[in-house]
């Protein structure tokens, strides 16, 4: 029989592939590091081809190690995903959920999901990452992630989408601005205005991008936000206008009397959270049961412009 990696095998090269460090790989596999490290020289031997690159303290991937990690994760969710499937059902949706969340809205709908996933699912283990939407599709895609909440999402073969809620932008307009008497702002005078963004990554990049191009306006690619707090401060104190999504709104803007929100004629002002999973996964059953819960929470935050859908 020719050889297969064994599923403890593929654990140590994702835990060193994932902490760049032995001990800190062992410590994660909770095994001993000569353990690890025999078990992961034999695996290199019986592929024939060198994972990781040692050199003096530090080690990296190398070309292989790259090209066979995301087909590793895989293998390894192959096999969590039987176990699931087993368990399809059962009281907890499959015991864990790795839940990718985007920083945009992630921080202000999780307070309302998590108390109704532990009401429900009381024995349920949820992994939390948040990251930029387009590193949260690379690690659903990797099988580093279960499932992912993320803004308008690209319909794929590769994905199943569901919408979540949408919810409404708007722009960020400071008092002293010639444009702050507006109720709605035809994007025509947005023209030569400078416009912040998030950095990109973020639909929200996208999303001024769009407005920029519609209004002629100047996108400021130097003065990009890693945060939406950021992107607030820099609006307040005149850099220029900014997008703002309504729930971080809701939560936020009660801390910044120096800006006022406004409607753009002309353009669309709102998107879509999509909850998402890979196609064909065993587990579909349990994200569906998920989003249903998720739909709760939505209408449970009780933020004017975030509707269920």
């Amino acid at each position: 029989m020719r050889f297969r990696p064994s599923p403890r095998q593929l654990d140590y090269f994702i835990a060193l592939a994932e902490t760049l460090h032995f001990g800190k790989a062992a410590e994660k596999c909770h095994v001993s590091q000569p353990t690890l490290s025999s078990q992961f020289k034999l695996l290199e031997e019986q592929l024939g081809c060198t994972l990781l690159e040692r050199g003096a303290g530090d080690i990296s991937l190398t070309a292989a190690g790259e090209r066979l990690l995301p087909l590793a994760r895989q293998a390894i969710e192959s096999l969590d995903e039987i176990v699931a499937a087993a368990q399809v059902g059962q009281a907890n949706l499959g015991g864990l959920i790795r839940l990718g969340v985007s920083p945009t809205f992630g921080p202000y709908f999780m307070p309302y999901l998590l108390p109704i996933l532990k009401r429900e699912f009381p024995d349920l283990e949820l992994y939390i990452r948040e990251d930029r939407p387009n590193l949260l599709e690379e690690g659903l895609a990797a099988g580093a992630l279960d499932c992912i909440i993320t803004p308008d999402v690209a319909p794929s073969g590769q994905l199943e989408e569901r919408v979540l809620c949408h919810e409404s932008v708007s722009l960020a307009v400071p008092r002293s601005h010639p444009l702050s008497g507006l109720e709605v702002i035809p994007v025509s005078l947005l023209r030569g205005e400078k416009l912040l963004s998030l950095s990109a990554g973020f639909r929200l990049h996208n999303d001024v991008q769009a407005l920029a191009r519609a209004a002629g306006a100047d996108f400021l690619q130097d003065y990009e936000g890693t945060s939406l707090d950021a992107l607030r401060q820099m609006a307040s104190i005149g850099m220029g206008l900014a997008l703002f999504p309504a729930a971080y709104i809701a939560s936020e803007f009660r801390k910044e009397p120096d800006l006022l929100l406004k409607k753009v004629e002309g353009v669309p002002m709102q998107r879509t959270m999509y909850l998402v999973w890979r196609h064909g996964s065993s587990r579909a059953a349990h994200y569906e049961k998920l989003l249903s819960l998720a739909h709760e929470a939505v209408a449970n935050m009780h933020v004017t412009g975030v509707e269920a859908a």
